[in-house]
């Protein structure tokens, strides 16, 4: 049989569908996964259940995989991220040759491939962290593909990446090279962490719409919505949920309350604390999933609690549209800004504008708002800047402020929606009380202050 010129190792679902995309585009491809345990038949059954793609060779034993690859070797790993990647890497590199590349496609730390792309290095091969958004149906059809490491690596991996990723609007490939080492990892991490603000701002506008409307008319609401400017990918898988059914129920009716998360949200909270950057709606969205997960204690706090009678209350549906939309460009600011802080401490050179249009197909934050971001950051390194954002900000300024007491009236919780108002108007006010704040630092620890009839670069200290 001819050699491989790629090689995916790890056959879960990501992996399995990247394989077929990748088949499904030419490329004579080698696949690899273990066989042990419940994964003994993966291989068997991955080529039983695909025949007929004649370009694809299975592999149970790694040495032969490798072996089936044509120099310099292409490897996309696709397993679990942490420990596991390094125990794969230490089996793997001893059977690698100088210029081979190693693709790590998980949800690794980005600081976790910053070391391995630097230990890889030392032998001469690539390691390129390579963010992959899209989920199960992206990496089959066409995936947002976020790759770091360094250019030389990328071009030599480009074609085949390029060719499986999603398009954009202009028929261009949503895969690019980010920046050197960890960036591409950084910049999926940052992705993950708008994505869990996303659904959670969704959640509230499902909160608050609830009581006043039917899902078959938040359904059609939301559909409405994903017509204009607010329309997004999720938008779109939101208001199909609405309508789902099981017998006669709806099926959110049966969902326990309770979010899961994977963690890469925190990791955004996380590098923005050590970065500097106030990333307050990812944080807000985050804790919003570790609060639904104490349902027993919110069970028994909830009959503690005197609450109205009423079931309904009104809402106004143009003004929580307009407070949607202002929370969401929030939301995208922190995360490119929190990006830009990275990509000038780590010394990356990030194109935001490159990185946005990457997200505007094939991921999951892909929206119409990321198409006008495109075009935002040819002009303005933070959107909120940007005078059309600006703008938009100033006149939904009411709208947000309407919500949140209507949410607060009703007991309803809204901490993304409140989060992005309080950036707001903290970012937009010339005076802050922290000055209050420095004078108690400088009581109890003689930390110092500015004054602000002095130079700022000076420091003064006062005998309380």
């Amino acid at each position: 049989m001819k050699q491989s010129n790629f090689g995916v190792i790890g056959l879960g679902v990501m992996g399995s569908n990247l394989s077929l995309n990748i088949a499904e585009k030419g490329h004579q491809l080698s696949v690899y996964n273990r066989s042990e345990g419940n994964e003994i038949n993966i291989i068997r059954d991955f080529l039983n259940d695909h025949s007929d793609f004649r370009n694809i060779a299975g592999f149970t034993d790694l040495s032969t995989f490798v072996n089936s690859l044509k120099t310099p070797r292409k490897i996309l790993l696709m397993i679990k991220a942490g420990s596991v990647i390094d125990s794969v890497l230490e089996q793997l590199t001893p059977l690698l040759s100088e210029n081979d590349v190693v693709i790590d496609g998980g949800n690794s730390h980005y600081l976790d491939s910053k070391r391995r792309f630097e230990t890889l290095q030392k032998s001469k091969i690539h390691f390129v962290g390579t963010g992959i958004s899209g989920g199960e149906s992206g990496a089959r059809k066409g995936p947002s593909i976020m790759p770091g490491g360094n250019l030389e690596s990328y071009q030599l991996i480009a074609p085949i990446l390029e060719s499986i990723a999603a398009k954009d609007k202009n028929g261009n490939p949503c895969c690019t090279f980010i920046g050197k080492d960890g960036a591409g990892h950084f910049i999926k991490m940052v992705h993950n962490g708008i994505e869990y603000a996303e659904m959670q701002l969704l959640a509230e506008c499902y909160a608050l719409l609830k009581s006043p409307l039917s899902y078959s008319e938040i359904s059609n609401l939301f559909s409405e919505w994903n017509k204009g400017e607010l329309s997004s990918y999720l938008l779109e898988i939101t208001a199909n949920i609405f309508n789902k059914k099981e017998d006669e129920t709806y099926l959110l009716d049966l969902i326990l309350d309770k979010a899961g998360n994977k963690g890469t949200g925190s990791w955004s909270s996380k590098a923005a604390l050590d970065l500097g950057f106030p990333v307050t709606m990812m944080s807000d969205a985050v804790f919003a999933r570790y609060i639904s997960a104490f349902k027993t204690q919110r069970i028994a706090l909830s009959r503690k609690v005197k609450t109205s009678d009423s079931n309904t209350h009104k809402i106004n549906i143009e003004q929580l549209k307009n407070a949607y939309q202002f929370a969401r460009i929030i939301n995208h600011h922190q995360g490119f800004a929190l990006i830009q802080q990275a990509s000038e401490t780590y010394d990356w050179q990030l194109n935001l504008s490159e990185i946005a249009r990457i997200w505007t197909n094939g991921c999951i934050i892909r929206s119409h708002l990321m198409e006008r971001f495109v075009e935002y950051f040819k002009t303005e390194k933070e959107l909120i800047h940007h005078n059309k954002v600006v703008q938009t900000l100033n006149n939904s300024e009411i709208d947000i402020q309407n919500i949140l007491t209507n949410g607060i009236q009703n007991r309803i919780p809204t901490p993304t929606l409140s989060s992005a108002f309080q950036y707001w108007i903290s970012m937009s006010s010339e005076h802050l009380s922290a000055n209050l704040i420095q004078a108690q630092r400088d009581y109890f620890g003689s930390h110092t202050y500015q004054r602000i009839d002095k130079n700022w670069d000076k420091n003064f200290h006062t005998n309380w």
